[in-house]
């Protein structure tokens, strides 16, 4: 599965990482969970330890093929893959931005063909030795049928994958097969209604005859709604510029501030990041974590130079508000708005919040 977020920001609640090809593989807590209730699972098996072990490991390489398969032809349509998540119910490819329709259909396609190649493979090494596949594998799993099992389980992900629903990458290909004629908000909506009742349905199987079922059905239910949200903010947002949405009066610390100094500004403004300036030239941002921790650390006398990110992200004033929109989808974001390297305004998350919202109604805002 594909999906776009900010380029720095890393998902929430992702509590491992390492590197492949050099695209970040990052582990989300309840991918955690999920082989921890494996290994549960495993110890109450007939299979041996071993076995069971080289399926697992098998499913999570395929896993990741699949993701990988969505990064290489990313790349080729210049876009970077910022990270590959791993979710209970597979991996998420992270864009750094959106693809465009045509795009995105290849790039979706990729993944549910990089299973279908490795169920492939091992079925021809199969008709070479004029043996075929024990679709009952699952049945009786046993340390003689594992490549079985490997082969059903490509096919059952790939299947899985292409099914024409959000965020399932048949869903992605839908979407782009309708944006040839509906808008792509329209297009979005409906690929994402086709999820949310998939969802639904998967999630009243499950609670009869398979709770896993239900698990697997909210992710499918939040991911379908989640991208539901961020199409409708692009739709909100196209063709609007940056500035339309900046919080144009700010309140900015001296270089030589100390965390009192930044404290007292915090509780007498709503304001929650603070350019930290030497003269007109910005040297960093001191957001309300950073000044917590330097709060901790060093007491109210240390220095917010020692805290404040020096490498903050900026924006121009007038880019695209919508190509600005997933940098800003976590809680808490902050971009400075700059211009020649002189500082107009702040992007917060909090404010583009309250700005989609008068959007929403039909109101608009003064800066636009």
């Amino acid at each position: 599965m594909v999906e776009e977020r900010s380029a720095r920001a890393a998902s929430p609640g992702s509590v491992g990482s390492f590197r492949l090809l050099g695209v970040p593989i990052r582990l989300h807590f309840t991918f955690i969970l999920l082989l921890i209730f494996l290994v549960v699972v495993g110890l109450g098996s007939n299979q041996s330890p071993l076995n069971y072990s080289l399926f697992i490991l098998a499913i999570i390489v395929s896993v990741l093929l699949h993701e990988l398969g969505h990064a290489f032809i990313s790349s080729l349509y210049g876009i970077r893959t910022l990270e590959i998540v791993m979710f209970p119910i597979g991996g998420v490819a992270r864009l750094a931005r959106p693809a465009k329709p045509q795009e995105e259909f290849w790039i979706a396609l990729t993944g549910p063909i990089i299973n279908m190649a490795i169920a492939g493979s091992i079925v021809g090494v199969f008709l070479s030795q004029h043996k075929s596949v024990d679709v009952f594998a699952f049945e009786h799993p046993n340390e003689a049928n594992l490549l079985d099992r490997i082969v059903l389980a490509n096919l059952i992900l790939a299947g899985f994958n292409l099914l024409p629903a959000f965020p399932m990458d048949g869903g992605r290909m839908f979407r782009a097969i309708l944006s040839s004629i509906r808008s792509e908000y329209e297009a979005t909506r409906i690929a994402t209604w086709s999820g949310r009742m998939l969802a639904i349905g998967m999630g009243l199987y499950g609670f009869i005859y398979m709770p896993a079922l239900a698990f697997v059905a909210f992710f499918i239910y939040l991911g379908a709604a989640n991208e539901g949200a961020a199409s409708r903010g692009r739709s909100l947002t196209q063709g609007i510029p940056v500035r339309a949405a900046m919080v144009s009066e700010y309140r900015s610390l001296p270089h030589g501030s100390t965390i009192r100094d930044a404290a007292n500004l915090l509780l007498a403004t709503s304001q929650q990041d603070f350019p930290v300036m030497h003269g007109d030239q910005v040297l960093g941002l001191l957001g309300r974590n950073a000044l917590l921790r330097g709060m901790a650390s060093e007491g109210p006398d240390g220095y917010v130079s020692s805290y404040m990110d020096r490498e903050f992200t900026s924006v121009a004033p007038d880019k695209d508000l919508a190509e600005v929109l997933p940098q800003m989808a976590h809680a808490g974001a902050c971009t400075l708005v700059m211009e020649d390297g002189r500082l107009l305004g702040l992007l917060t998350s909090e404010n583009l919040s309250q700005f989609l919202l008068l959007r929403s109604v039909g109101l608009q805002p003064v800066g636009e």
